[in-house]
């Protein structure tokens, strides 16, 4: 069974960090481009960041440059996320999504994972 399952996600304080974690199982994540979404309470859904197959990394949305940062490991069949000095308004679901290249636009990937809440407290 195709499935990517995220991780890491939970309630932290502002200034903290976070490192959440999409796992894939059923096939492998080399050759795959991973995003990472969000979606904020009464929000739409909202691309946060990419990594392509050959760990080039995307931004999507402004506020998180230089605070969070992309990787992948493809032996752990792995990608992290981690978000440094994190504020009240990175509070979300955040989700993992395949795709064959890296995109802003949710139809572009193939599957998602169930999601993980992030909040953070003032």
């Amino acid at each position: 069974e195709v499935q990517l399952v995220e991780s890491g996600g939970g309630l932290v304080q502002a200034g903290g960090s976070l490192r959440l974690s999409c796992a894939a199982s059923g096939f492998t994540l080399d050759v795959y481009a991973i995003g990472w979404f969000r979606q904020a309470p009464g929000k739409e859904r909202e691309g946060v960041l990419c990594i392509s197959s050959s760990s080039s990394s995307t931004y999507y949305t402004d506020s998180v440059k230089g605070r969070f940062t992309i990787s992948r490991d493809n032996v752990k069949n792995t990608v992290y996320l981690q978000m440094n000095s994190l504020k009240p308004e990175d509070t979300a679901v955040y989700y993992c999504a395949v795709g064959y290249y890296c995109s802003g636009y949710e139809s572009m990937y193939k599957f998602w994972g169930q999601g993980t809440q992030v909040t953070v407290s003032s």
